[in-house]
C-alpha cells in the first residue's frame, strides 16, 4: 500500500518575499517550494562540485540562507523560517 502524503506537506503556505524571489509567487505547499528550490539550484549550477550535498548561495539565495554555503538538510530548515 502506498504511503499517504503528509497533509502538512500539501497545505499551501505563505512565502516571504525573499523566498518568492526564488520559487515564484505563493502560497504553495512545502513540497512544491523544495522542488522549485532544487530546480533553481540546478539551473544556476549552485551545488558544490566537491560535495553535491552542499549548496552555494547566490545573491538571491543569501537572504534565505543567511550565509554563503549550506548543506541540503540545513537548507530545508532555513527555508521553513520563510514559510507561514
Amino acid at each position: 500500500m502506498p504511503r499517504k502524503a503528509n497533509p502538512a506537506l500539501l497545505k499551501p503556505m505563505n512565502l516571504t518575499p525573499e523566498l518568492e524571489a526564488v520559487v515564484g509567487k505563493g502560497p504553495m505547499p512545502r513540497s512544491q517550494v523544495v522542488k522549485k528550490l532544487w530546480e533553481y539550484i540546478k539551473k544556476h549550477d549552485l551545488q558544490n562540485p566537491k560535495n553535491k550535498r552542499n549548496i552555494f548561495a547566490d545573491d538571491t539565495l543569501r537572504p534565505i540562507f543567511g550565509k554563503d554555503e549550506v548543506n541540503m538538510f540545513e537548507m530545508t530548515k532555513l527555508v521553513s523560517t520563510h514559510l507561514s
